[in-house]
């Protein structure tokens, strides 16, 4: 099947506009059954209300994973956002508004954010067996609400058209700790600019009432996590750093 030109392309997968469709196809090396587990995912999302695109089939297309689910015209605020870095507070204030709707659901049906973590870290091969266990003794200490985490939210998951955002890429959400969730946003922010990262955390603790202290308990957890998934534009240095301050 010709899907034609891919409009994107990402570490897990490959993105095609069909028909008015996205066919969200899987690379080859990912395990039978994560298509199904992004989409029941991203259907709970919706489910519980939130602005987020419905997903229409889950198959298999020569050979391939498949998520076929509706398009949704418009640009992400990250594009919006490079465009006039004038307006960053403007776009930044936004999205911290969309995460606090995000983590004022309590999740169910979903999986947890502590089995994710704890999967995560055992896969981090920069981290040795010693430091994995004061990590994991570590999120084992942890108590909280689960909440609806996206677990990547970001600018560039945000997308703007008209007056209305939608919220995309669910393949990290979880139930768990919505400090834990501010915490990766902003390691993802700060991996590009210290500027807005520091600028999405005074935000968020402005709105939602919580201290920079309360977010940063989950750093060398996250930072741990974030090891595992060895995207090529991450520095493990950066996140080593961050670990061994636990």
């Amino acid at each position: 099947m010709n899907l034609g030109t891919p409009t994107a392309t990402g570490n897990t997968a490959t993105i095609y506009l069909y028909e008015n469709k996205i066919y969200k196809v899987f690379n080859d090396s990912l395990p039978d059954g994560e298509s199904m587990k992004e989409a029941k995912k991203q259907q709970y999302a919706h489910s519980c209300g939130l602005p987020v695109p419905e997903i229409y089939d889950v198959t298999n297309i020569d050979g391939k994973q498949v998520i076929i689910m509706e398009h949704i015209e418009g640009r992400p605020i990250g594009d919006f956002l490079t465009d006039n870095m004038k307006r960053a507070e403007y776009y930044m204030a936004m999205s911290v508004d969309i995460q606090l709707g995000i983590h004022q659901i309590k999740a169910h049906s979903i999986e947890p954010m502590s089995e994710k973590l704890r999967r995560q870290i055992e896969s981090a091969s920069e981290l040795d067996h010693g430091l994995k266990s004061v990590l994991m003794k570590n999120l084992d200490s942890m108590t909280f609400e689960d909440r609806l985490c996206h677990g990547d939210f970001h600018l560039y998951n945000l997308i703007l058209s008209e007056n209305n955002v939608t919220i995309i890429d669910w393949v990290d959400s979880s139930a768990g700790d919505r400090r834990a969730d501010v915490y990766r946003t902003y390691l993802l922010y700060s991996q590009v600019s210290k500027e807005l990262a520091d600028m999405y955390m005074r935000l968020y603790c402005e709105k939602s009432g919580l201290s920079k202290e309360e977010v940063f308990q989950w750093a060398p957890i996250i930072a741990a996590a974030r090891l595992s998934e060895e995207v090529s534009s991450e520095d493990p240095k950066r996140l080593l750093e961050i670990v061994h301050q636990i």
